[in-house]
């Protein structure tokens, strides 16, 4: 497949070159031909040149050139090819370089190693054997010895080859390029191995027909592509010809210049021939005339030439026209115009080439011209030349716009065409041609004539012997100008040939061209047979829809009568309006009438303001006189003035009071005017309505009406495209039958095309690539397992790390929640403060006004005081004048007492408010003290608080404190270990736990001899390094805790403040209040007294109104409090749940984000080792350099020069020493901001949670608002069943209203027959008046919105309705009786009367009789509309539920579309990350293709710099060579660092710029979820939106439910009326309605049997598809005969190819030459391949020996494994063993003991092993059984022996908690023994004065250091509690512990907690208590 494609990519490319050939040949042919016209004036110069040697250079001429072309090309692609090879070179010797380095690199790491290794094995072998030093020595001193050669020799090779940057860099882009390429062929090669895969495993068939669909889709993207190729280049070409007629117009120009210069040139030589003409004789004359007369025939000639060429351009726009009309062709032949394209640019080449050409041509006429000048001086004869080049040179011009103008033809025109254009235009220039070569001939015999008579000329005049000289120069230039005539003639020639090649080619095409017209010709013809029976069938169809049409028009004409009778019922409603409006006008003048009234309103108002304000002033003035009064009573005279004064003052106060009344009364009127009228425009809004509602009935109707019309065309509608679809389907069916026969002839045409053989050579291309793809595929998997070994190490370390962050972070959550209590706890606080202070506020004003009430009742006392004396003294003076006193006194002493005594009361009452005010004081003052309580509790609690949380501080400090020493001896620990193992055991051994790094240390110590050390001395380092850490952590909440105290400081500061602030306020109010009292009092009357008294009362009951008001809110909020605290909690709940879901989420974002962050930070710690190493070493030779410079310096004299170079170098070092400072300081700056990051994006995690706590927030209010939209659909639909209730009362009222008027009708009979006219007719008009009245108020009724009430009311009006009737019935009655009993009386007079009424009353029953039938029709039918009416209603109920489910159901797929586009949007931010992400990448990459650019650049200078060096080495002496050496090496491995510091500070930017991308996607997720919260909020909205218009709806569905029964009342009276017509109208209509069915019913069956019909048609039309089949395959057979006609034109044209080939071969040969210079080139490009070479085995080389490394290190590895077997067999082995000394201590000291101190000793040994008192006393309690169960329980009992394995990390609190309980379990494990237990007495004990055990009393540590000894090289680990005593635990208080040590018991020295013993000998009494003594001393 890939072989074929290739070959068709092949295959195109040849074909564009060739059409690019022909379009260059053909514009080359053009600049040719006028270039041939100029060389044509020149021919006619050549004088005696034979035509056959003529002949003979030309065509040698053409030989040379075509040579010199082939021999050019080949050059091109011999320097290509040498390009191509020096870049492999140089690419092969970067690649190699880079290689060598990588190597030398590996080689040192791995020396180091197994340096490290060798030292490790050293260590083990003396640790595992107890052999001595020296057998493990050996070997590593000749592995030393082994590895010990540099690594400079190796640098040297590169400084041979010189090589410049700029090449290095093009070379660099040329291989990437290639790599791409390359890239791009193997993901080919990859897809179709897979398609070969896939098409073995499925069988030949599925992969033919696999195979067949793919290469249809390549063929159309190949046709895609060319397409936008032709596009492309049909581009290019519009540009090269613009490019074209700009360079034509410069020549142009310049050719026109030189014109102008030549013509000046002439004048000039004119002038001078004019001089020379005394001395030329006459016949001179007449050769001028000759010679001017052949100019006039030439000029004649150009005449008719250019006459000629018009005639060309008239015909040239006549083929524009005709190119015109074949534009419309175009779209047909638009694939031979491709190809024509194609042929177009090879031409467009040629053109270029020709173009180069014709400026040579141009250059060599130039030369003519000025050769023609000189002729021209020598002799006047040579002007005619002259002037005939200067035409000549006109013709080109012509020529050259004629060309112009072809060009500007060729755009537009197809190729066809300017190849017809060309052969015209050739055969008019070959006609000129011949016409010009007859002029030529004239011209050379007139130029023979002419060199006669010169020789004549010569021959007589001697002085021109200058002009011979001149002569001979002249024929030298006509020799060289008949030379490049010669070549000129050769390259028409050429043309020509090119020419009737392009006519060959054109011909060819042109028959091509016909050929596919034909066949194009016959599909169309077919196509339009198709076409044409498809119309037929169309056609067909057409009638039926015409009919259909017809039967539409037909209901049209229904629904346009229907129409009428609407536009009838809008003139109805127009008048209607016109009604309204009127009415509308009449409430707006009711409304003007209303604002007057309101105006007049606000005039009175003001006037009554005004008597207020004359009415004050008045009782103003009477206060003042009753002072007046109260003043002088003792004055008598003057009393009745008084009593007159105040009698008119009465009469005033009287008139005002009757005014005042006026007024109101006014004012009453105008209020019931403004009712009247409100009244009014209430009834005319119902007029209104009732119009409103009359409309809306007539709209209703009509609309039913257009419904039913809608639904016959509907399904009339339906029927017609049923049939449309049917025969649709019909037509695609054919469509598709045609389609595919389509991509039958498509799919032969295409398997003709498929070759075989390529197929097969791509074949094992791609078995080649796929081999060479298998070896790079195991090198990467081997890459890649060792990638997986580092991650796997550094996982481990990351997750040790990850679980001690854990711990951290969880310490740090319980302070934020502790400082979070507080925080509420604060604001609680603040909370009750504000109440607390309101409270206050609120006392301070009661205190305010209880104080005024004071000050008003002492002024109240002190005035009751003064009028008791007053009263007193008037009392006096009454009895010493009571005879003198008037009747008046009296009068005023008694409304003295009345207003005394009014006083008295309201004194009273004054009082009992102020008692009642003190008793509210009082309580408050009780609640100020109470809120002061509470605060000074809160202020205790707050103490307490802080108190807890110093000692909380306290404590975490003493943790802190822990920690950092349990650090610190775990990194010493760790830094010991590191210098005895491997570093590979070093990352294994960082998982381990802490304990189990204890135990190493503590065999480290052992080793060393620190056995008397204490071991818990460690562990009080480690606590105190925890304490640290906790120390620091409590500081920082201390600091917060203190900030937060300081802020709740400073709100109760503030709050105190503006306390005080409030209290001097009401200070200085209160100093103000008794400066106005203390100032002169005024004389305050009753009046105003009373007037306070009210305020106060007033006052009093707004307090009281307030305060219940205060209360019931309280009780609310109170209500709403505990609502909130639930609501709260819920919350909370969910918060935890989803801070569960997050963590979850965290912990998965972690472990997908730090995988890189961790490889970087392996990375940075790698390389920061190999930096350690790599200074320490450079250290060591600067230190060495220093030495040998100070010795060459003070040894010898000369080297002056030397140790300025040595100062340089010291200098260089210095700088560098500088710049790895520099990167350090950088580096540590980028760690920063790497933590800085990490803190943002946790800091974004934060926010992240928030936002999705708000989330969840919107949510639960989304489903609240849910909630609520379902209950107020709920309620609606209660509402609509309450309306169908009331819808069946409406029908029961109407139902007794019908039979009430029955009754009514009977008995208006009765009374018609009896009563007079006049009683009858005031009845009727009563009962109409009573009806009217009734229905006034249904009307009335239906317009309010309250139903119900309403509804109650008819209810009731028609209830009495009722009882008038049955008064009016009982009424009858009565009057019946009475005219029965005249009647009697005088029925003996009138017989004759009653017989005629009986005939009357016999009439009147029939007419009874029949109205009795007609009413109780109209009832039966009025019963049928209600129960229409009602299944109306229901249909209307089902309806609208079906539409709310329907509304529902859009929600949730507006809600389902809204997850997907979530969804959606998901997706594009992902893969904008990824994107992001794929840019990183891209930059980074750009950033390496940089940063290695400049390495090689520094590369380069430090290869100069060594150069120097070296050269500096060679001029010292032989011995200083050494120091040199080092220096340099030195230098080198300063540039080393810095090259490796750089690339730390690139792997350093990779890190931030992922933290970065990583930032960069948790703010996309920040954004997100903002986006999220406002779309939620925006659905909140819209639900609210949507809430508000259900129910606006839903209101407005009942207003129109009112409206429709207000409608269905007056339609049922309406009804009554039409029920007749109706009927009648209702059979006519019934029988119209059965017409048009039966019309349907025939219209169907027409209907059904054009579908019959349609359905013959069909089989029809299938059996034209077969015959059509048929005459494709005849087509098929026609094609493959063109095909074979083709091929054998093709195989006469290869033919012709070969013969050209072997004349081309020929010319090869003259080659081969030239290609023996380029082998020489060749053999030195081979050189360089094979100093290639040479380095590639140097690379051999070197993976040799990094393989014999490699297998010493692997050597080594064994080495290290036996040994550390070994090392695990002993620990395993001395891990389960008790030491026998303690054991035996403890036993023998309890039997030592006195019997009455050994309760004491169990004591002791209790505690010590952590038993209780109680359990104790219960052991000694029990006397005979307790020593044994003691020994029982000490050697027997217990559990099975446990191996004593290392504790993890978390099992570390144990040990510092719980000692004692694994001291108790080691005991059991180590002394439960396998045995049964020995029987000991105390007999077969020794004495304790025997020797032996003095022995073992005082050489106990020694043994152990022999023991310890001996076994530290059996095992590394040994348990604390296999130490003698003296180890583990000290007798005396060590130095380093004061009593603020170790916090434990057994930590603790044992001086501390038990008494010490001194030795005593024993005596045979008191032997127990001596032993146990000494015990306790050892």
């Amino acid at each position: 497949m890939s072989s074929w494609l290739g070959g068709l990519g092949s295959g195109l490319g040849q074909s564009l070159g060739q059409v690019g050939g022909s379009l260059a040949s053909l514009t080359g042919q053009i600049s040719n031909f006028t270039k041939d016209m100029l060389m044509e004036g020149t021919e006619e110069v050549e004088a005696e040149l034979p035509d056959s040697r003529r002949k003979e250079i030309e065509a040698i001429h053409t030989i040379l050139r075509s040579e010199n072309e082939r021999l050019k090309k080949l050059c091109a692609d011999l320097e290509e090819k040498h390009e191509a090879s020096e870049l492999q070179i140089k690419q092969l010797s970067t690649s190699y370089r880079n290689q060598l380095q990588q190597k030398e690199v590996e080689i040192s790491h791995l020396k180091a190693r197994q340096l490290a290794l060798q030292d490790q094995l050293l260590k083990l072998q003396s640790a595992a054997q107890s052999l001595g030093p020296g057998a493990a020595a050996a070997p590593a001193t000749t592995a030393s010895a082994s590895f010990s050669y540099g690594v400079s020799h190796h640098a040297s090779a590169f400084h041979e080859d010189d090589m410049d940057f700029g090449d290095v860099i093009s070379s660099q882009q040329e291989i990437n390029r290639l790599s791409n390429e390359v890239s791009r062929l193997e993901s080919e090669v990859g897809h179709w191995r897979h398609i070969a895969q896939i098409s073995k495993a499925q069988g030949s068939d599925g992969s033919d027909q696999s195979e067949i669909c793919k290469l249809q889709n390549i063929i159309k993207e190949l046709k895609q592509n060319r397409s936008q190729e032709i596009d492309d280049h049909q581009h290019e070409m519009s540009v090269l010809q613009n490019a074209h007629q700009q360079k034509l117009t410069e020549i142009t120009r310049r050719h026109r210049e030189e014109l102008h210069d030549y013509e000046e040139r002439i004048e000039e030589l004119e002038n001078l021939l004019q001089q020379d003409g005394s001395g030329i004789a006459v016949p001179d004359h007449s050769a001028i005339q000759e010679m001017q007369n052949t100019a006039r025939v030439l000029q004649t000639e150009k005449v008719e030439s250019t006459k000629k060429i018009k005639e060309l351009e008239d015909k040239i726009k006549d083929i524009n026209k005709k190119l015109s009309s074949a534009e419309n062709d175009r779209d047909v032949l638009k694939k031979e115009q491709e190809q024509l394209t194609v042929e177009n640019r090879q031409i467009i080449k040629e053109c270029e080439s020709l173009k180069l050409e014709c400026s040579k041509l141009q250059s060599y006429a130039m030369k003519q011209s000025d050769t023609v000048t000189e002729k021209e001086r020598i002799c006047p004869q040579s002007t005619s030349v002259e002037e005939e080049v200067f035409r000549l040179q006109q013709a080109l011009s012509d020529a050259e716009n004629e060309i112009m103008r072809l060009s500007n033809l060729n755009q537009d025109n197809s190729l066809a065409e300017d190849n017809l254009k060309l052969k015209m235009r050739v055969q008019g220039l070959e006609k000129e041609n011949s016409l010009l070569s007859q002029e030529k001939e004239k011209l050379q015999v007139s130029l023979s004539k002419l060199s006669n008579e010169y020789e004549v000329i010569k021959s007589t005049a001697t002085r021109d012997m200058d002009l011979d000289s001149e002569l001979h120069d002249l024929r030298l230039n006509l020799e060289a100008k008949e030379q490049e005539l010669n070549q000129s003639i050769t390259e028409k020639e050429t043309l020509i040939a090119e020419l009737e090649e392009l006519d060959k080619q054109n011909q060819e095409a042109t028959k091509h061209m016909i050929l596919i017209k034909d066949q194009l010709s016959k599909q169309q013809n077919e196509g339009d047979s198709i076409i044409s029976k498809l119309k037929k069938d169309l056609n067909d169809e057409k009638k039926r829809v015409h009919q259909l049409e017809d039967d539409k028009m037909n209901i049209t004409k229904e629904l346009d009568m229907q129409k009428e009778k609407l536009i009838q019922s809008e003139l109805v409603l127009n008048d209607l309006h016109s009604i309204k409006q009127k009415l509308e006008d009449k409430v707006e003048d009711l409304v003007d009438q209303l604002n007057k009234s309101q105006n007049n309103n606000l005039n009175i108002q003001k006037e009554n303001f005004e008597l207020k304000e004359h009415m004050k002033q008045n009782e103003e003035e009477l206060s003042r006189i009753r002072d007046k009064l109260a003043q002088p009573l003792n004055q008598d005279s003057n009393s009745n003035f008084k009593d007159d004064f105040l009698k008119e003052r009465e009469a005033e106060i009287s008139d005002l009071k009757q005014n005042l009344a006026e007024i109101e009364q006014l004012n009453e009127n105008l209020k019931k005017v403004a009712f009247d009228l409100k009244m009014e425009n209430e009834k005319l809004v119902l007029a209104c309505e009732d119009v409103r509602h009359q409309l809306e009935e007539s709209v209703a109707g009509n609309n039913q009406i257009s419904l039913e019309k809608n639904t016959i065309v509907e399904s009339l509608r339906m029927e017609k495209e049923q049939l449309e679809a049917e025969l649709c389907q019909a037509e695609k069916r054919r469509l598709e039958e045609a389609n595919k026969y389509e991509q039958t002839i498509a799919d032969l045409s295409n398997a003709q095309s498929l070759n075989t053989s390529a197929l097969q050579l791509e074949h094992e291309h791609l078995i080649k690539l796929s081999q060479e793809k298998d070896f790079e595929i195991a090198q990467l998997k081997k890459n890649i397992e060792q990638m997986d070994i580092d991650h796997k190490e550094t996982k481990k370390i990351l997750s040790s790390s990850l679980e001690e962050q854990k711990q951290l972070t969880q310490l740090t959550n319980d302070k934020e929640i502790f400082i979070e209590k507080l925080k509420e706890r604060s604001s609680e606080l603040q909370e009750e403060l504000d109440k607390y202070t309101q409270a206050l506020r609120k006392n301070e004003n009661l205190k305010q006004t209880l104080e005024e009430k004071d000050r008003s009742l002492g002024s109240m006392k002190e005035e009751n005081n003064h009028l008791k004396e007053e009263l007193e003294r008037l009392r006096e003076q009454q009895s010493r004048a009571a005879l003198v006193a008037e009747p008046k006194t009296l009068d005023c002493i008694t409304e003295l007492e009345s207003e005394i005594s009014q006083l008295n009361v309201i004194k009273d009452n004054l009082e009992e408010e102020i008692k009642h005010h003190q008793k509210i004081i009082e309580e408050q003052n009780q609640s100020k003290m109470q809120l002061l309580q509470s605060l000074q509790e809160q202020k205790k609690e707050m103490d307490e608080f802080k108190y807890q949380h110093e000692q909380m501080n306290v404590v975490h400090t003493r943790l802190f404190l822990e920690k950092d020493e349990e650090i610190k001896t775990l990194q010493k620990t760790i830094e010991e270990i590191k210098t005895q193992l491997p570093i590979e055991r070093h990352n294994i051994q960082t998982e381990n736990s802490d304990i189990f790094q204890e135990t190493k240390v503590q065999s480290l110590n052992i080793e060393n001899g620190s056995e008397k050390h204490d071991l818990s001395k460690a562990e009080t380092e480690k606590l105190v390094k925890g304490i640290k850490e906790r120390e620091l952590e409590i500081k920082l909440l201390n600091e917060k805790n203190i900030s937060l105290t300081k802020q709740i400081d400073q709100l109760s500061k503030d709050e105190v403040g503006k306390l005080t602030q409030i209290i001097q306020q009401k200070d200085l109010e209160i100093q103000a209040l008794n400066a106005r009292i203390s100032s002169p009092p005024f004389t305050q009357d009753v009046v105003d007294l009373q007037q306070q008294l009210q305020a106060c009362a007033m006052e009093r009951e707004q307090v009281l109104a307030v305060l219940s008001e205060k209360t019931r809110e309280n009780s609310h909020m109170k209500t709403e409090y505990h609502k909130m605290m639930d609501i709260v909690a819920a919350k909370e709940a969910a918060l935890v749940k989803l801070q569960d879901e997050n963590k979850t989420l965290s912990a998965r974002f972690e472990s997908s984000g730090q995988d890189m962050f961790r490889e970087t930070v392996q990375n940075l710690s790698r390389i920061i080792r190999e930096k350690d190493i790599e200074i320490d070493a450079l250290s060591q030779k600067c230190q060495t350099l220093l030495t040998v410079l100070q010795t060459s310096s003070t040894g010898n004299e000369v080297g002056g020069v030397n140790s300025n170079q040595f100062e340089e170098l010291l200098q260089e070092r210095d700088k560098l020493k500088q710049q790895v400072k520099k990167m350090e300081e950088w580096k540590q700056q980028v760690i920063t901001t790497v933590q800085n990051m990490q803190r943002e994006s946790a800091q974004l995690q934060e926010e992240l949670h928030q936002l999705h706590a708000q989330v969840l927030v919107d949510s639960d209010n989304h489903s609240k608002l849910q909630v609520d939209y379902t209950g107020l659909i709920q309620s609606y639909e209660q509402n609509e069943t309450k309306l169908k209730n009331f819808g069946q009362e409406l029908a029961q009222v109407q139902h007794s209203i019908g039979q009430l008027c029955n009754t009514k009708d009977l008995l208006l009979g009765k009374l018609g027959i009896i009563a007079p006219p006049l009683s009858s007719g005031s009845s009727l008009t009563s009962l109409s008046a009573e009806l009217l009245q009734t229905a006034k108020s249904d009307a009335l009724s239906e317009s309010s919105p309250q139903e119900i009430e309403e509804l109650r009311k008819l209810l009731q009006e028609k209830d009495a309705t009722i009882r008038t009737l049955q008064e009016n019935n009982h009424r009858l009655s009565d009057s019946v009786a009475a005219t029965s009993e005249l009647e009697r009386k005088e029925h003996e007079q009138a017989d004759s009367e009653i017989k005629q009424l009986k005939e009357k009353q016999d009439v009147l029953q029939k007419s009874l009789k029949e109205k009795d039938l007609l009413i109780k029709a109209k009832s039966d039918q009025l019963l049928s509309l209600n129960e229409n009416f009602t299944n109306k209603v229901n249909e209307n109920e089902l309806l609208r539920q079906a539409v709310t489910n329907l509304k529902e159901r859009t929600l949730i797929l507006e809600m389902n579309i809204r997850e997907l586009k979530e969804e959606n949007e998901k997706i594009i931010e992902i893969s904008r990350g990824k994107e992001t992400e794929y840019q990183a990448l891209q930059e980074t990459n750009m950033k390496f293709s940089m940063m290695l650019r400049e390495r090689e650049f520094e590369c380069h200078s430090v290869k100069e710099k060594a150069l120097a060096f070296e050269q500096l080495l060679k001029e010292k002496e032989q011995g200083k060579t050494g120091e040199l050496n080092q220096l340099l090496n030195a230098v080198k491995s300063l540039q080393e660092k810095t090259v490796t510091f750089q690339k730390e500070r690139d792997q350093v930017m990779l890190a931030l710029k992922q933290k970065q991308m990583e930032n960069t996607a948790v703010q996309n997720e920040v954004q997100h979820l903002r986006d999220k919260e406002l779309r939620l909020n925006q659905e909140l909205e819209r639900l609210r939106n949507h809430l508000l218009e259900t129910e606006d709806s839903y209101t407005r569905e009942a207003l129109a439910a009112e409206d429709r029964e207000a409608k269905l009342r007056k339609r049922v009276t309406v009804l009554e009326e039409k029920l007749v017509s109706s009927s009648n109208a209702m059979e006519n209509a019934s029988h119209q309605a059965s017409l048009q069915v039966e019309s349907l019913q025939e219209q169907l069956n027409v209907i059904s049997k054009q579908r019959d019909e349609t359905a013959l048609q069909l089989s029809m039309s299938q059996e034209q598809v077969k015959q059509y089949a048929l005459s494709l395959s005849n087509l098929q057979m026609v094609l493959e005969h063109f095909q074979q006609e083709e091929k054998a034109m093709y195989s006469a044209e290869l033919e012709k190819n070969k013969q050209l080939i072997a004349e081309w071969k020929k010319k090869a040969e003259n080659l081969e030459e030239r290609l023996l210079l380029l082998q020489e080139r060749l053999d030195e490009a081979n050189a360089a391949l094979d100093s290639a070479s040479r380095l590639t085995e140097q690379l051999d080389l070197k993976e040799e020996q990094m393989e014999e490394l490699k297998k010493q290190n692997e050597l080594r590895q064994e080495m290290l494994d036996d040994v550390q077997k070994k090392l695990m067999t002993l620990v395993n082995s001395t891990e389960g063993k008790v030491d026998k000394v303690l054991m035996r201590n403890l036993f023998i000291g309890h039997f030592h003991t006195p019997k009455n101190q050994r309760h004491e000793v169990l004591r002791l040994m209790g505690s010590i092993l952590g038993i209780k008192r109680e359990e104790m006393e219960q052991l000694l309690n029990e006397d005979q059984g307790g020593v044994t169960r003691w020994m029982t329980g000490w050697l027997g009992g217990g559990s099975k022996s446990v191996p004593n394995t290392p504790l993890r990390p978390n099992q570390q609190s144990a040990l510092n908690s719980s000692f004692s309980a694994l001291f108790v379990k080691f005991l059991e494990t180590e002394s439960h023994p396998s045995v049964p237990p020995p029987k000991l007495s105390v007999r077969d004990m020794k004495p304790l004065d025997s020797p032996g055990r003095r022995k073992l009393d005082t050489n106990v540590p020694e043994t152990f250091k022999d023991t310890t000894e001996s076994r530290s090289g059996r095992r590394t680990d040994v348990n604390s509690f296999l130490a003698p005593r003296s180890a583990a635990v000290p007798l005396i208080n060590p130095a380093g512990h004061g009593p603020g040590g170790p916090g434990h018991l057994l930590l603790k020295p044992i001086s501390d907690v038990l008494p010490t013993f001194t030795p005593l000998p024993v005596l045979p009494d008191n032997s127990a208590g001596v032993v146990l003594k000494d015990l306790l001393k050892q």
